[in-house]
């Protein structure tokens, strides 16, 4: 099927729905705790990415897994801190706190960016960071002065998560922009899944995930994650960084909402406040910068 743009915007606003449903899906586990939600989600992941870039690939995928070069396995390190971070601070804080705190990847990616590769940044690009920053310090001064430890330390672990995108980003800018060819990086995201599931099964143990557990932690590693992640690599090819990042504002919109009507968890005046200042200055920046943009399709 040929990807118009239409089909892809509307393809993205589907990748934000799968992506939303994590923090609702958790809610709803029955005795399924921290490292056990995050291994039983990142081993579904895997086989199923398994099984679908065996289809896509054939048996040379196994054969070249391990001969891939390190910027496959780098990124596929992101992954791995990115699919194990984001469900452990699910089970330490707020769905909203978690969402609002993965928005900073796309400024993080930025300042990296100018750090590592050089890139100028425009001053709207500095200021949305400055914005941004302020909304995460409001959260986390005001979890620690209410004594919501669990809150700081849930924030603190989902801020590993756009850290670690921002290096994946980088790291995928340098291989496409140098002057070696560019890799097969969508079997970096079956190492990161791999490599989530090794690390967390020791401490996934004993396990006390109830049969109702493992199906839902299924359905959140291959609808929720797997499948995403596919069409994602898809798009990548007729959607702008500018535009991916500002379609996926929704996924912050779409999962506070699941998290409220379907588990009874409303935003808290805290995720509110910070959340307006991080995603506001995201949804500026983006819209700047695709309204600039020479390739903005009408």
């Amino acid at each position: 099927m040929k990807l118009t743009h239409g089909r892809a915007v509307a393809l993205m606003v589907v990748v934000t729905l799968l992506w939303s449903i994590a923090g609702v899906v958790t809610r709803h586990l029955d005795s399924a705790r921290s490292f056990e939600v995050t291994f039983w989600r990142s081993a579904f992941n895997a086989v199923a990415l398994g099984i679908a870039l065996h289809w896509m690939r054939g048996p040379a995928l196994w054969r070249n897994l391990l001969r891939s070069p390190w910027s496959v396995w780098l990124s596929g390190a992101c992954w791995s801190v990115m699919f194990t971070a984001f469900m452990v601070a699910l089970t330490l804080t707020s769905v909203a706190n978690v969402l609002v705190t993965m928005a900073l990847g796309p400024l993080i990616t930025a300042l990296f960016s100018r750090i590592f590769l050089h890139h100028r940044l425009a001053w709207r690009t500095w200021a949305a960071i400055g914005v941004a920053g302020a909304g995460i310090a409001w959260m986390f001064g005001h979890s620690a002065s209410g004594g919501e430890a669990g809150a700081v330390l849930g924030t603190a672990v989902a801020l590993a998560v756009p850290v670690a995108a921002a290096i994946n980003f980088t790291v995928l800018q340098h291989v496409n922009h140098g002057e070696t060819d560019a890799h097969d990086m969508l079997p970096a995201v079956l190492i990161g899944g791999l490599i989530s599931a090794l690390l967390t099964l020791p401490l996934a143990f004993p396990f006390q995930a109830s049969a109702h557990d493992v199906g839902l932690l299924a359905l959140l590693g291959v609808v929720q994650l797997a499948i995403p992640c596919l069409i994602v690599v898809r798009l990548t090819q007729v959607l702008s960084a500018p535009e991916l990042s500002l379609l996926g504002l929704l996924e912050v919109i779409f999962g506070v909402l699941w998290a409220w009507w379907g588990a009874g968890e409303p935003p808290g005046t805290t995720a509110i406040t910070g959340g307006a200042l991080v995603v506001g200055a995201l949804l500026v920046n983006e819209l700047v910068a695709l309204r600039s943009s020479p390739q903005t399709k009408a």
